[in-house]
């Protein structure tokens, strides 16, 4: 199986890398080519786009017109937003990052999807931005490439199944497009006095953590996945059904 995450805004380009070595994002051209475009914008235009402030419409001007130059690092150690919390990856093993490598996937508006170990440069696009070269969108900039290579990439891993860790932003770019393929939704739940409720910052982490476990314990078949316990959580079956799971922790 594959695991699809979303990206974070909150980058890590300081903190010492453990020994690795980065390999090449599938879409490194298209990534450059909307870096360019995207350097064209105004800070005030990107304001707007990204819904963001002043400052950091400046900094993300910065990025992207000195995009061709800027530092990388592996796309696993350079999130570090509440997903990147969870999944803790400077504390995983070489062969939970050498499993995570083949199963997990991050999803992105300027890179498309990256692997745990493909090198990214610092940037802020995120794909629900209403804006893309000569489109009205990186929806529609995208179009089936990002789902093609997901579904090229779960034949090639053999066991059919796509574990949905992503945000509906994000998740959205391949939604309808993995024909062929199971797709399982995880819904992170927080018991409260009326009821399971969502926590938009526990789910986000609860998705990294679930993305660590499969990689920790190298889960092959998906049924394995309902395992999951950590941080509390547990499997919900009566609130589940065969492609929506639901964990949940008092």
């Amino acid at each position: 199986m594959i695991a699809l995450l979303s990206p974070a805004k909150t980058l890590d380009y300081e903190r010492p890398l453990p020994p690795l070595t980065a390999t090449t994002p599938r879409f490194q051209t298209e990534a450059a080519s909307l870096a360019k475009s995207a350097a064209n914008l105004t800070q005030a235009r990107l304001a707007s786009l990204m819904h963001i402030s002043p400052k950091l419409a400046k900094l993300n001007a910065d990025r992207f017109a000195g995009f061709a130059n800027a530092p990388e690092r592996p796309a696993l150690f350079a999130f570090a937003g509440d997903v990147y919390t969870g999944f803790e990856a400077r504390t995983l093993d070489e062969a939970a990052i050498t499993f995570a490598q083949d199963h997990v996937r991050m999803l992105s508006g300027l890179y498309g999807l990256l692997r745990p170990l493909d090198a990214m440069r610092p940037y802020r696009l995120e794909m629900g931005t209403r804006w893309a070269p000569r489109r009205k969108s990186l929806y529609e900039y995208w179009g089936d490439r990002i789902a093609a290579t997901v579904r090229e990439e779960v034949a090639e891993e053999g066991a059919g199944v796509v574990l949905n860790l992503a945000s509906q932003e994000y998740f959205a770019a391949v939604d309808g497009k993995l024909t062929g393929l199971r797709v399982i939704d995880v819904d992170f739940r927080e018991a409260g006095p009326d009821g399971p409720r969502f926590v938009s910052f526990h789910a986000k982490r609860a998705r990294g953590m679930m993305a660590r476990w499969l990689c920790e314990h190298r889960i092959g078949e998906i049924d394995a996945m309902r395992g999951f316990d950590s941080d509390g959580y547990r499997f919900d079956a009566a609130e589940s059904t065969p492609d929506r799971w639901r964990f949940t922790r008092a």
